[in-house]
């Protein structure tokens, strides 16, 4: 992917409504445009905008399921965006750079914002573990 393209999604990523639409498709699984709409608060139209530049940049696939269209991530891009910012990272530490802090505050500081994305995604997989041993 070229450094073009590497703008593109992350200009796709700028906008909060948009990394809030991720998150709720993370969460809930397939969504269609009218479902978006209603736990954001915003009209179908704004929805169907923000998923026109998260589908153009890659991360959101649908497909028709008769006249529902569902969108979805793709875990596949979102999986290449981080691997981007561990790639640009200066100091080749796969996004780990508490070396580069100064001092001991900043590095605390660091450290216990990297624990709670830590225990949000051992939450989320705790809950897809749950979910999925309940169905089968």
């Amino acid at each position: 992917m070229d450094e073009s393209k590497h703008a593109e999604l992350f200009k796709a990523l700028s906008v909060e409504t948009r990394i809030r639409i991720i998150e709720l498709l993370k969460e809930k699984g397939r969504l269609g445009v009218k479902e978006l709409a209603e736990i954001l608060g915003i009209t179908p139209s704004a929805v169907s905008q923000h998923l026109k530049v998260l589908k153009y940049a890659g991360l959101v696939h649908s497909e028709r399921k008769g006249y529902w269209l569902p969108y979805e991530i793709d875990e596949a891009a979102l999986e290449h965006c981080g691997e981007m910012l561990s790639h640009v990272c200066t100091c080749d530490c796969k996004g780990e750079c508490e070396e580069e802090l100064q001092t001991v505050e900043d590095k605390l500081e660091f450290l216990k914002k990297h624990e709670r994305i830590l225990k949000h995604k051992l939450k989320m997989l705790q809950e897809k573990i749950r979910e999925l041993e309940s169905n089968g």
